[in-house]
C-alpha cells in the first residue's frame, strides 16, 4: 500500500503544478506533507476546485461533502492516501 500511496504522490505532483498551471514550480518542489494552503504551495479557494477537479478527472472520485474534501486536499499526501484507500490507484 505504501508503494502505491508514494506512486500516486508522484502522479499527483505533476499533475498538480498542470492542472494549476504553476509556472514557477517543479513538480518535486512541493513537500507532499506540507499544507497545500495558506502555507506550503499557498493555494487559495480556486484553486481547491481544481484540485477536486483533477481527482475526479484524473481518478474517477467524486467529492461531494466540502468538510471532507477539505481534508484530503490538505496536503499530496493526504489526497494520495484517499485515491489508494478508494480503490482508485492505477496499477505499477
Amino acid at each position: 500500500m505504501e508503494q502505491d500511496v508514494e506512486r500516486v504522490i508522484g502522479e499527483l505532483r505533476e499533475g498538480i503544478v498542470r492542472q494549476l498551471n504553476l509556472l514557477d514550480v517543479q513538480a518535486g518542489d512541493n513537500d507532499p506533507d506540507a499544507p497545500l494552503f495558506v502555507e506550503g504551495l499557498g493555494l487559495d479557494s480556486v484553486d481547491a476546485i481544481e484540485l477536486v477537479v483533477l481527482l475526479e478527472s484524473r481518478y474517477g472520485l467524486k467529492l461531494q461533502d466540502t468538510r471532507k474534501a477539505r481534508e484530503i486536499i490538505r496536503t499530496v499526501r493526504s489526497m494520495a492516501e484517499f485515491v489508494v484507500a478508494e480503490g482508485k490507484a492505477p496499477p505499477a
